[in-house]
């Protein structure tokens, strides 16, 4: 094992610290659970002080919460055990679903208010009259442990989660820019779609990690609404810059030379534009940029053909693409800006779209909670059944292990996982516990006893790659000292909890790996039909999302398929599906919807083929070629109906979107061509 870094060794001794003095208020105090504070205070900790912050807040909600549920459940219905298990059970089930329809830290409040009522509840059945003071006695040691991590991690050489976030920004920043310099490169870019997908993970990384910003001690907390509002903008830059792409690839297909030789300077200026430093970009060069747009774009009219309509359609998203990036420098300066306490007012007013755009599967939710009522019920039901008095650990176990893995794809091989690590924990376990424990008769000897495992263990945590191992180990011996507290330090005691800590997580593993594993390319599939039954509602006529709530969820379901699919293997349906595709058709779709009101008449022809694109995505990933052949014919007579409307943006628009549509679904089709016959009717 490496020697700890500087940050590590830190993160170990302010941990230990903070457990320590924890466990000593509440003994000096009289609380009947104090190990309880001395393992909150481990669990709440985290390298950065915001984090640590955050993570108390919410678990002193959840905390109160759970408390709250035992406190009803248990009284009620302490003369029915099945039922009671059934309650616990279902509010165990109803506080996780919730939860993970929320994919922020902030689930964490529900989440942990269901299994904190697994915990309370579950050991006081036989003592149903001190329920109120067994779960006041909960919050207030709970309280005391995150109280004691946040004061020392906040006091204590703090830690800043700012220069973190700022990296992470800058190189979702880099990617960007990366990206837009080779996509506007002339003889276009041969990067992967894997490589693509990177800046739309690093935007879903950045939207979890700044829900902790609010918490930290910089003042870039002052400046959550402009990192938000900045993924929301790098979130609309994804399908901008997958369709400039795509319609430069076009035009080259087309042999548009000449096209591409009179766009050279303007493709260059772009370029040079956006990969100038910050501050170092001309001022008011947006403008000049705009204009030389504005010069190159052909009339829209019933003669304009295909390679005009890709034009027009390039230089729609190239305008589009500077109206983004003025907005991101102006963000990232009022970021700066705020890192320095000097906030300005407009920045204030920013309103991002919110956690609201991301992606959320409620089928997986229900599932996930399903396979907690089993688990604990299954465990229920061998306590009442053996009449073990121990066995009430089991159920706790299959409560928290349903809880803590229920966002992976396979919970059942993390559970294993903690399984195999608080297993190895025993033996370090037994030695506390049985014999070193008893030995010492004062506060400093105890101290001292428990600094050399929990000090190796903190830097063991602190590092990303041995967390999984190290938190179930320390779980593990944490929880064994807390039969101190019950006065049952025997071995006996000792024996009976250990094998009924991992009945309880082998059963919750046994049930998950039944009921709730899934494979990669099981979700894989799911994401992406999520993503065309949003693309078939829009086309129904239901309300469609803004063009950047759209693109966010979108941007974060690729985020959340692209490592899904390299799991996925060489799975035909997956590797014929292209997210960036669908995300782009889906901000056409919605510019559609908000041209249409424009066209009077001549929108007509699109209402056909709303319903035809709405049929065809309900379909995906079927294909009829028949139904294929019927939307090609309907978006060639919604081009030809469009292009001899009067002129107007709306009409600019919708012809804009429509060349998209068609370019995105039907990439290798003949070009479109317009109908004489049909511009006679139409006029």
């Amino acid at each position: 094992m490496r020697a700890p870094t500087v940050q590590e060794a830190l993160f170990s001794v302010k941990s230990f610290a903070a457990s320590m003095l924890a466990l000593y208020v509440s003994m000096r105090i009289g609380l009947p659970r104090p190990f309880w504070s001395m393992m909150t205070a481990y669990i709440v900790s985290a390298p950065f002080a915001g984090p640590t912050r955050s993570k108390a807040i919410f678990r002193l909600a959840g905390t109160f919460l759970g408390a709250l549920g035992a406190v009803v459940l248990v009284p009620t219905l302490v003369d029915s055990p099945e039922l009671l298990s059934l309650g616990i059970a279902l509010w165990v089930a109803g506080c996780l679903y919730i939860s993970l329809l929320d994919r922020t830290p902030r689930s964490y409040v529900v989440m942990l208010a269901g299994y904190t009522c697994a915990l309370i509840a579950f050991p006081a059945v036989d003592r149903p009259e001190t329920i109120f003071d067994v779960g006041l006695a909960r919050v207030e040691e709970i309280l005391l442990g995150l109280g004691c991590a946040t004061l020392i991690h906040t006091l204590v050489f703090p830690q800043s989660f700012a220069p973190v976030l700022l990296s992470r920004l800058d190189h979702a920043l880099r990617d960007a820019q990366h990206w837009i310099s080779d996509a506007l490169s002339p003889n276009g870019d041969e990067r992967s779609a894997q490589d693509r997908r990177k800046l739309a993970a690093d935007i879903t990384e950045l939207r979890m990690m700044s829900t902790h910003l609010p918490f930290d001690t910089s003042h870039l907390r002052w400046t959550s609404n402009a990192i938000h509002a900045l993924q929301d903008r790098l979130a609309t830059m994804v399908p901008l810059l997958s369709a400039i792409e795509d319609r430069l690839l076009a035009l080259r297909e087309l042999g548009a030379g000449g096209v591409s030789l009179r766009w050279n300077a303007l493709l260059d200026d772009i370029r040079t534009w956006t990969g100038a430093h910050r501050g170092q970009a001309e001022a008011g060069r947006e403008v000049a940029l705009r204009a030389q747009i504005d010069a190159l774009a052909p009339a829209i009219g019933s003669h304009s053909g295909w390679q005009e309509l890709v034009e027009v359609k390039l230089l729609a998203r190239l305008r589009a693409l500077l109206d983004q990036c003025v907005a991101v420098q102006a963000l990232r300066g009022h970021i700066d800006a705020g890192a320095h306490g000097e906030l300005p007012a407009s920045a204030r007013d920013v309103r991002p779209v919110g956690s609201a755009a991301l992606h959320l599967d409620r089928g997986m939710a229900l599932m996930s909670a399903l396979g907690a009522v089993i688990g604990i019920l299954a465990c229920c039901a061998f306590w009442i059944f053996t009449g073990w008095p121990s066995a009430s650990v089991a159920p706790m176990m299959a409560a928290v292990m349903s809880c803590f893995f229920s966002t992976q794809d396979d919970p059942a091989q993390f559970i294993k996982g903690f399984l195999r690590y608080t297993l190895w924990s025993v033996p370090v376990s037994a030695v506390y516990l049985l014999a070193i424990v008893p030995a010492v008769h004062s506060f400093e000897m105890l101290a001292l006893a428990c600094a050399p495992a929990f000090l190796v263990l903190g830097v063991l945590i602190a590092r990303p790659a041995t967390f999984g191992k190290a938190m179930p180990f320390l779980f593990g011996i944490l929880t064994t000292l807390a039969m101190h507290d019950t006065n049952s330090a025997d071995m006996v005691s000792f024996a009976n909890t250990i094998i009924a800590q991992l009945a309880g997580i082998w059963a919750s593993a046994l049930v998950t790996q039944l009921f709730r594993t899934v494979g990669a390319g099981f979700t894989a599939r799911r994401l992406l039909k999520a993503g065309w039954s949003e693309l078939a509602r829009i086309g129904s006529g239901e309300r469609a999302p803004s063009v950047t709530e759209f693109s966010s969820r979108m941007v974060d379901r690729i985020a959340l398929l692209t490592p899904r699919l390299a799991l996925a293997g060489k799975q035909q349906d997956l590797l014929a599906a292209d997210a960036l595709v669908d995300l782009r058709i889906g901000l056409n779709m919605t510019q559609l919807v908000e041209a249409r009101a424009q066209l009077g008449r001549s929108q007509a022809a699109l209402w056909p083929l709303m319903e035809h694109l709405s049929q065809h995505f309900e379909a995906r990933p079927r294909v009829d070629e028949d139904g294929e052949a019927r939307l090609l014919a309907s978006l060639d007579n919604a081009l030809r109906s469009v292009c001899a409307a009067p002129p107007s943006k709306g009409q600019r628009d919708a012809a804009t979107a429509l060349a998209g549509i068609r370019r995105d679904l039907f990439p290798q089709a003949a070009p479109y061509q317009s109908s004489p016959v049909i511009e006679k009717e139409i006029r």
